[in-house]
């Protein structure tokens, strides 16, 4: 869906022209007009959160009422930048044909997720009744202080020491069953905090009993904002702006969960509510993440950047065809209406004005590829089938790593490890970085090595 600029963004527009026709170029700032009130507090301040949740939110009937506070990571500068022009964005909606600029608003805080104090306060108010978390799929796993599902069983504990009450965290983050992962994910650091605390009562027990975690599917394909979209906005807008994002004109979002607390009006913005998410979540994971993985590490390997240049390749696009092949056989509800998914997968990979760059797709493969990957495969061999797309996905990525030097991992040391072993002892090791259950099955390393190559040979 396209969004229409509001009442309220035009207002901004037109204050930042009159001071353009003073000869100055102003920061783009709310103008001594108020934020909205905030009610959901936000882990992960990036571009897809300003394009995604944000945008939702702005877009509800009632978003008067639902500000959000947003944390960076630990780095500051998101933050800065943003707080600099009071929360607010320009969201560049780029269409095949043009396009649309809106001002969103709905972020009325932005702050480094250092300031762990302002986190616990904002969690522990009894108007805060949303937590959303765009934390990235590895930080699921991360157990450290500093980790964000660390912070925010921190300001969980702030809350219950103020009996605050119920609240619920939504996750947005590429992971199947996001919300029970999340929710696995702050009981495993909350027992670790109820061990060392010595306390009679149980931050544990008060998280199941008070907290809920909401299963998401996201889709929004988001490019990271370059120094000519800040430029475009400059130009056609007229005021400064060092937070702009950029997005495609569509816009999805399921969810299935419960909001003790409320939440805002999300299904007048376009959200969709529904009982088993499941189906929906492996449709978006398999054929559109998926897509997005196979591209990347073949992409790469064939000398392309962006997913349109890799598309237009017959081989990469036959590689991906073929994986979706595999995984619409096991996407069987009738309401996902696979045929019509994929032909619009297609139409918005080949926008050629969304530059959407494979380096930034390949990061974190061995956790991406756990979820996107790997489930494929599993059922197409449960099913006696070899296979042999899902296989070639994973050769892809190996072929990738292999061949750079910069990739990003979280599990990095370990692939340059196994990367210095030789044939097929190689291969079992690396894919037993994705999921061990891969190199314990003879026949999945033999395909996978006999695949190595694919994308390299011309």
């Amino acid at each position: 869906m396209t969004a229409p600029a509001n009442s309220e963004s035009r207002d901004v527009q037109t204050g930042v022209s009159a001071s353009k026709s003073q000869g100055l170029l102003p920061l783009l700032t709310r103008e001594g007009k108020a934020a909205p009130p905030v009610r959901i507090v936000h882990l992960g301040l990036g571009a897809f959160h300003r394009s995604h949740q944000a945008w939702f939110t702005q877009h509800s009937p009632d978003a008067a009422r639902w500000g959000i506070a947003a944390f960076t990571g630990r780095q500051p500068e998101a933050a800065e930048t943003l707080a600099a022009q009071d929360g607010l964005f320009t969201l560049i909606v780029r269409g095949p044909d043009g396009d649309h600029f809106e001002t969103v608003q709905s972020i009325a805080e932005a702050h480094s997720g250092a300031k762990t104090h302002l986190l616990d306060e904002l969690l522990a108010a009894t108007t805060t009744s949303v937590v959303t978390l765009t934390i990235t799929e590895a930080a699921y796993q991360a157990d450290g202080p500093d980790s964000p599902l660390a912070r925010l069983v921190g300001g969980l504990a702030a809350r219950r020491a103020r009996a605050a009450g119920p609240l619920a965290v939504v996750s947005c983050d590429n992971v199947a069953s996001n919300g029970d992962v999340a929710q696995a994910a702050v009981l495993r650091i909350a027992e670790a905090r109820d061990r060392t605390s010595g306390e009679a009562a149980s931050l544990t027990n008060w998280i199941r009993e008070n907290v809920s975690f909401v299963n998401t599917s996201v889709d929004r394909i988001t490019p990271r904002t370059t120094d000519d979209d800040i430029a475009e906005v400059e130009a056609r807008c007229g005021y400064r702006d060092r937070a702009v994002a950029v997005a495609e004109p569509f816009a999805n979002w399921i969810m299935a969960g419960d909001f003790p607390a409320g939440r805002p009006a999300w299904e007048d913005a376009g959200a969709q509510f529904v009982d088993d998410i499941e189906p929906f979540e492996n449709r978006k994971l398999w054929l559109l993440n998926g897509a997005h993985s196979m591209l990347a590490y073949a992409g790469s390997l064939r000398g392309h950047s962006t997913v349109s240049d890799a598309l237009a390749d017959a081989r990469c696009r036959d590689a991906v065809e073929a994986f979706w092949n595999e995984a619409q056989r096991h996407l069987t509800t009738s309401e996902l209406d696979i045929p019509s998914y994929r032909a619009m997968l297609l139409n918005r990979f080949t926008n050629p004005r969304i530059a959407h760059f494979l380096e930034q797709i390949s990061a974190d493969g061995t956790t991406k590829l756990r979820m996107r990957a790997v489930p494929v495969l599993t059922a197409e061999r449960r099913a006696g089938r070899s296979g042999l797309a899902a296989a070639s996905m994973l050769a892809a990525w190996i072929d990738f790593v292999s061949a750079s030097s910069s990739f990003q991992d979280p599990l990095r040391e370990q692939i340059l490890d196994a990367l210095a072993l030789e044939g097929r002892e190689r291969t079992a090791n690396l894919l037993a970085l994705i999921d061990p259950s891969l190199a314990q099955d003879g026949d999945i390393t033999y395909r996978v090595d006999s695949l190595l190559g694919s994308f390299t040979a011309n």
